[in-house]
């Protein structure tokens, strides 16, 4: 079987064609197609990319790029869904999860998540420091002294802040620290949290969280197969498993949290986040569900 060129083509690629070619009989050059697909001419059009440093001797280094060739990597925060691995502890592959583009691929926003860190902690704030004021301050209320005649200050009681043992003026009084924050801002914060764990290469989804045996040393072998992961989040959908949390809790650089107790300021402690498929769609749910006045703050 042969191939058959015209004699442009040839015109142009003839120097690479070499001794590869003969005239044929009725006029057109004909090119072995064993050695067409051996030779140069395929390399030329095929979809690979030749660089200096591959097989030189197939194509001439003259015509090669001498640039490296840096692929192009996927911009984050397009809002694209994407498709991540599922796994589980034994590290085997159980597929495939597309995650929503609108929770786990947002833009990068430090400005939300400054604020809704500053919202967390200081709602967490217990608020109970308290102090004394002069009707709080054990003592007597009589007049230490007379007015006048003593050569002394004049005062009229020794509960004032001025003796030891007396009120403290302006102190503090138990109080809330919470600030307002919308609701759609505090939600926003958490979808960009998602996203950059996703954009991090930091998220990953198992298919569930079941551990066979409550020895810390059994999962002690599955964290040290994750790569630079210093401090660990594992979210499941709804109660943890028992075995999992007699098997972390000696583990100060592991925490578990149920998919409701998600929030920004625990992702944020913690490089790596692992979450089970259930979580995930119940996390994804929980984001696309509309905002009302008397629904649960997100």
């Amino acid at each position: 079987m042969a191939a058959l060129i015209s004699k442009r083509l040839l015109r142009s690629y003839g120097s690479l064609l070499g001794r590869r070619c003969f005239d044929s009989p009725n006029g057109e050059r004909v090119v072995s197609a064993q050695r067409l697909l051996n030779g140069s001419m395929i390399q030329r059009f095929s979809t690979s990319i030749l660089t200096p440093g591959s097989d030189e001797g197939a194509f001439p280094s003259d015509l090669l790029s001498k640039t490296p060739l840096v692929t192009s990597k996927r911009d984050a925060g397009l809002c694209q869904d994407l498709l991540i691995p599922v796994t589980n502890f034994h590290n085997e592959d159980k597929g495939f999860m597309v995650l929503a583009g609108d929770v786990f691929d947002l833009p990068i926003r430090k400005d939300i998540i400054h604020r809704v860190v500053l919202w967390q902690r200081a709602k967490r704030q217990q608020g109970t420091h308290s102090t004394k004021t002069i009707s709080e301050v054990s003592g007597t209320g009589r007049k230490p002294w007379n007015q006048k005649g003593t050569g002394r200050a004049r005062h009229g009681s020794l509960r004032g802040p001025q003796f030891r043992g007396g009120e403290t003026k302006h102190g503090p009084k138990p109080r809330s620290h919470a600030i307002k924050l919308n609701k759609k801002v505090r939600r926003l914060g958490l979808k960009i949290a998602l996203s950059a764990r996703a954009a991090e290469g930091k998220l990953i989804v198992l298919e569930d969280l079941e551990v066979s045996t409550h020895k810390t040393k059994n999962f002690l072998n599955y964290f040290k197969q994750l790569e630079d992961t210093k401090k660990l989040l594992i979210v499941d959908e709804g109660p943890i498993n028992e075995n999992l949390k007699l098997a972390t809790q000696n583990l100060h650089y592991v925490n578990l949290l149920p998919a409701i107790g998600l929030n920004v300021y625990s992702i944020l402690l913690h490089d790596t986040l692992v979450m089970s498929k259930e979580a995930v769609n119940k996390i994804v749910g929980r984001m696309h569900t509309p905002i009302s006045r008397n629904s649960t703050p997100q």
